[in-house]
């Protein structure tokens, strides 16, 4: 005899509805991080890589979404795919909702947690330079039993760094993914071209990409991931660096803005970057018709279990940006 033999009828239903309803919602959540993953990387097979889980079941969790509402997600052309009106609207949503259960999963450790050692971490140059300073002194405040050592380079170097044992968990920036690494998202951001105040195209404000192919340039060095995306953006307009008039590679932000400001060159760096001289008026960005300079800063991890300190690391580092 079952359980649920012994019970009155009512709650034999009741109860079935009950176990429904828990694995229906154990099933959204994952499906929901199917289709976040599948949004953010427009890739099914991305989307497959970055979670383990095969391309055929990818799709199942997807086509359960589009039955649960009734609506189609994303939009397929060839072997492209874009969200639909729906898609993007579930992306937000979800979005919030990733972020709230990111937020409440890492307070509920926290009560629990005393948490002590070492963590290396290393860093793209960007996010070394621009977002990870106060995360660090936010994550020492509220840990401050941990020892923290940072090492800086471009996203090539940070990925090298990782598989040799120099450091527990990275941050990059650049869209290529090398496969003995896993990658989780952080956060959003965008290039932008900038050139110093006076400079002749702060007339114009806009550009076109056969202007750009003329314009002078000064961008980071090979291996680093702010080049990775120009890079792509170019080769989406069917363009190389080759094509472009590139006077000088330099190793850091800081370097290219501080040689624009001298100079008729144009930069491609991260807006993060140049936030404090846009406003102050020192540099103007000129936006480049057609091209879309956007990317993720992410988590890079090697395969295999986590330690807890690298968890709780993400965890604080995730909900500070969400917060």
């Amino acid at each position: 005899m079952k359980p649920t033999d012994r019970l009155p009828t009512t709650l034999k239903v009741n109860s079935r509805r009950m176990l429904t309803n828990m694995n229906m919602q154990t099933l959204m959540n994952l499906d929901l991080q199917v289709f976040r993953s599948v949004a953010h990387h427009l890739s099914f097979t991305k989307a497959s890589q970055e979670l383990y889980i095969s391309q055929p079941a990818i799709s199942k969790h997807i086509q359960k979404l589009e039955a649960a509402y009734h609506v189609r997600l994303f939009d397929r052309l060839g072997n492209r795919i874009s969200l639909t009106q729906a898609g993007r609207l579930l992306l937000k949503h979800s979005d919030v909702l990733a972020a709230d259960y990111q937020r409440l999963d890492f307070e509920m450790n926290r009560l629990r947690q005393r948490v002590s050692g070492g963590i290396r971490i290393g860093a793209s140059t960007t996010i070394s330079q621009y977002e990870l300073p106060q995360m660090l002194a936010n994550f020492l405040k509220a840990y401050p039993q941990t020892d923290v050592s940072v090492i800086s380079g471009n996203s090539r170097e940070i990925e090298a760094a990782l598989m040799d044992g120099k450091i527990d968990i990275g941050l990059v920036e650049g869209i290529v993914r090398q496969p003995p690494c896993k990658y989780s998202f952080l956060m959003k951001d965008e290039l932008v071209a900038i050139v110093r105040s006076g400079h002749p195209l702060t007339q114009r404000g806009s550009i076109t990409i056969g202007d750009l192919c003329k314009q002078p340039l000064v961008l980071r060095e090979m291996g680093s991931g702010t080049l990775d995306v120009f890079e792509r953006e170019l080769k989406r307009n069917l363009l190389t660096l080759a094509d472009m008039n590139v006077q000088l590679y330099l190793g850091s932000t800081e370097s290219i803005k501080r040689f624009i400001l001298h100079s008729n060159c144009m930069g491609i760096v991260s807006i993060r970057a140049v936030r404090k001289e846009v406003l102050e008026g020192k540099l103007k960005v000129i936006e480049i018709e057609d091209m879309k300079l956007e990317r993720d800063f992410v988590f890079v991890e090697k395969h295999g279990e986590s330690g807890q300190l690298v968890n709780v690391f993400k965890r604080f580092v995730t909900s500070e940006c969400k917060g």
